[in-house]
C-alpha cells in the first residue's frame, strides 16, 4: 500500500471522489431548489412562531433576559439603599445616645446645684 501523501493513494483518490460528488450535488438544480425551499421553510416557521408568541402575549427569550437584567440592577440599587438606611439608623442611634448622655449630665449637674 502506498503512503497517504502520494497522489495515487487511496486516501487522495477518496478525497477527490468526495469533492467531485459534493460539487455534483451543489450543481444539481433539484438539490439547490430543495435546499432553498428547506431554508425558506425554516425561516417561515421561525417567523410564525414569533407571531404566535406575540399573539398569545407571551414574552420572548430576549424580553425575559432584558427583564432579568433590569431586576438584577434593581436588586443592586435596593441593596445599596438598604445599606444607606442601616448607616443612617446607626448614626441616629449614636446621636440619641449622645443626646441621652447630655440630658442625664445636665440633670446630674442640676441636682448638684
Amino acid at each position: 500500500m502506498t503512503e497517504s501523501g502520494e497522489p495515487g493513494s487511496l486516501r487522495a483518490r477518496g478525497e477527490e471522489a468526495l469533492g467531485e460528488l459534493a460539487q455534483a450535488v451543489v450543481d444539481n438544480p433539484v438539490f439547490s431548489g430543495a435546499l432553498a425551499r428547506a431554508l425558506g421553510a425554516g425561516e417561515r416557521a421561525a417567523s410564525a412562531q414569533r407571531q404566535a408568541i406575540g399573539a398569545l402575549n407571551l414574552a420572548a427569550e430576549a424580553d425575559v433576559e432584558r427583564l432579568e437584567q433590569r431586576l438584577r440592577s434593581f436588586s443592586a440599587r435596593l441593596e445599596a439603599i438598604e445599606d444607606q438606611l442601616d448607616d443612617l439608623a446607626s448614626e441616629m442611634a449614636s446621636l440619641r445616645r449622645r443626646a441621652a448622655g447630655h440630658e442625664t449630665g445636665e440633670a446630674d449637674s442640676g441636682d448638684a446645684a
